[in-house]
């Protein structure tokens, strides 16, 4: 079995040795034990670990949710699939008010191009006054 030190391990996951010794505090990842004479020794678990936390990460999982997925034992894909739907949810309301925020912009810019920049800034006073 392959092992690694903080070094390597950060390199095979490509991440930083600190975002290791994050994980690590957080508990996302155990410490193994430092040898009286050496480095400590990262297993290839270890680095599986570190990987389904990336992975985790991309699909927009928030590291406490991650310790959650981690903590699961197999066979609970009904809790994982919630996990899932609730993240999809909240993906889609970001998706929502970021077309909601694309229609305001583009109103903006509109009225900005059409004022030819002869007077005020609509952007600006959209900003300054509640409407």
């Amino acid at each position: 079995m392959m092992s690694f030190r903080i070094g390597q391990l950060a390199k095979a996951a490509e991440v930083n040795i600190e975002t290791i010794r994050y994980y690590e505090r957080r508990g996302l990842i155990v410490c193994p034990a430092k040898p009286e004479t050496g480095y400590r020794q990262y297993s290839e678990n270890d680095l599986q670990r570190l990987l389904f936390i990336k992975r985790a990460k991309l699909l927009g999982f928030k590291l406490e949710e991650v310790q959650n997925l981690l903590t699961l034992p197999e066979g609970q894909c009904a809790d994982v699939q919630l996990m899932a739907q609730k993240k999809l949810d909240q993906i889609q309301l970001k998706i929502n008010d970021l077309q909601r925020l694309e229609v305001v912009l583009q109103g903006l810019l509109k009225q900005c191009d059409s004022l030819g920049g002869k007077a005020h800034c609509p952007i600006i006073e959209s900003l300054l006054h509640d409407k």
